[in-house]
């Protein structure tokens, strides 16, 4: 073999190994670690806007479970294999109501407060749905999550089709890549009930 060719096969074989390499832990990272994710609709405005662009962070619920406030994406429950948008409003085992366009929550005592909710424009009201009706007890079942968009009159949500199942979250929304102007962290909500 000439020269030539043998270089060409030692580049050739190079940029195979670089390619091998680079998709394998491409697949490592989409699979276990994070996932982009494409917001489709107004359901979670302000918070998001139609299409913007998200990493889902894979990994996170593996170490601890989802927390209220959390935005998480999981396998819609109409169509397993389009994935939703929301924020967790109540957790396992809580009870929740909607009263006067507000969510409430049952705290230790037993009482009901106000969920507090920043997040939201201040001209939005929550309303019922089909399944969560203003004024009406729903406890939310062991390993499942009461969900919500933050545009509440435009969100199709647990107040229609009920709890999300924990194996059914897909991960937590963790970073805006898309559009550039509004690239960041997403910022995490915390609560004390």
């Amino acid at each position: 073999m000439s020269r030539v060719t043998q270089e060409l096969g030692r580049i050739l074989l190079d940029f195979v190994e670089t390619f091998i390499m680079a998709a394998a832990i491409f697949i490592v990272v989409y699979m276990f670690l994070l996932q982009p994710h494409h917001v489709q609709g107004q359901s979670m405005f302000p918070t998001f806007h139609d299409n913007d662009y998200i990493l889902t962070d894979k990994i996170t619920y593996r170490f601890r479970n989802p927390e209220r406030g959390d935005i998480i994406v999981f396998r819609a429950p109409q169509n397993p294999r389009s994935d939703y948008i929301k924020r967790i409003v109540a957790l396992p085992g809580e009870k929740i109501k909607i009263d006067k366009g507000h969510f409430y929550i049952s705290t230790a005592n037993g009482k009901y407060e106000l969920l507090p909710e920043p997040y939201i424009a201040t001209s939005v009201g929550t309303e019922g749905g089909n399944l969560a009706h203003e004024d009406e007890e729903i406890i939310v079942p062991q390993d499942q999550y009461f969900v919500a968009g933050d545009n509440r009159n435009h969100s199709s949500d647990s107040r229609d089709w009920g709890t999300v199942p924990k194996e059914s979250i897909v991960g937590r929304a963790w970073f805006r890549y898309w559009p550039p102007q509004n690239m960041g962290l997403i910022r995490q909500v915390s609560y004390q009930f």
